[in-house]
């Protein structure tokens, strides 16, 4: 199926050009479907050259040490581009991307990018200020791996979660739209699956974690305090528990 001019305009680096160069790549786009647990690709798996850029539902990506342990590197949603080096490199997934829900890849052949690139070289900017973003969040998430406590890293992927795909104000606070079970959080931040259900526990003041991944900040600064370094923080009162975050989160996709 070809994609329609508003699904390509909502790959994020897309999303600036004018309609008739979308109509152009339109004749050189496929869209694909997965469900949920479907293997999108694997690591290691040779790639046509291609943009990946994900329209509809989440992607899991991943990586697998030799001794079999899973390590998530991040949750992809609707807009974002992957596997980079079907484009620009030697044509390998770097990881293994699986459909977390039903989802909609969309694909454009590569020279057919290109020649969209030569007229618009606002969309190489575009490709570039992703994957500068992209090897930003690497690095942070390896010095956090060797220099951080756990409770940090945690709590800076739960800001990380809630700035990426927002929150929902409940009576109890805000609960991020994204749901992360205990063994996604571990795999995520490099603990143990016991190790991240007790971190919870001891945050059960800052931050609710219920069945089914769902996960209510119920202090915002003191989560803050945490992702900051400050380990040593003083238990809230409990009625300043619900306190809302002052900035708009909430009103993000």
């Amino acid at each position: 199926m070809k994609a329609t001019v508003e699904q390509l305009a909502s790959i994020s680096i897309l999303t600036r050009l004018q309609p008739e160069p979308l109509q152009a790549l339109q004749a050189h786009s496929i869209i694909q479907t997965y469900r949920v647990g479907e293997i999108v690709m694997h690591e290691g798996d040779r790639l046509p050259a291609r943009l990946y850029a994900l329209i509809q539902g989440l992607l899991r990506v991943t990586k697998t040490a030799a001794s079999g342990k899973e390590t998530i590197l991040r949750i992809l949603s609707a807009g974002d581009i992957f596997a980079a080096p079907a484009l620009f490199g030697d044509g390998m997934a770097p990881a293994t991307v699986t459909a977390e829900a039903e989802v909609q890849v969309l694909m454009v052949e590569r020279d057919a990018l290109l020649q969209a690139i030569q007229t618009q070289p606002a969309i190489a900017l575009e490709m570039m200020a992703v994957l500068n973003q992209r090897i930003q969040r690497l690095h942070n998430m390896v010095h956090g791996l060797v220099s951080e406590r756990a409770i940090v890293r945690l709590a800076r992927l739960l800001e990380y979660a809630a700035t990426e795909q927002g929150t929902e104000r409940s009576d109890q606070g805000d609960c991020l739209r994204l749901r992360l079970s205990h063994y996604e959080i571990a795999r995520s931040i490099g603990i143990t699956y016991e190790e991240c259900v007790r971190l919870f526990k001891q945050l059960q003041t800052i931050v609710a974690y219920s069945r089914g991944g769902k996960i209510t900040v119920l202090d915002w600064e003191g989560l803050e305090a945490i992702a900051q370094g400050d380990t040593e923080f003083e238990p809230p009162n409990p009625g300043k528990l619900a306190k809302g975050r002052t900035t708009a989160i909430t009103n993000q996709q």
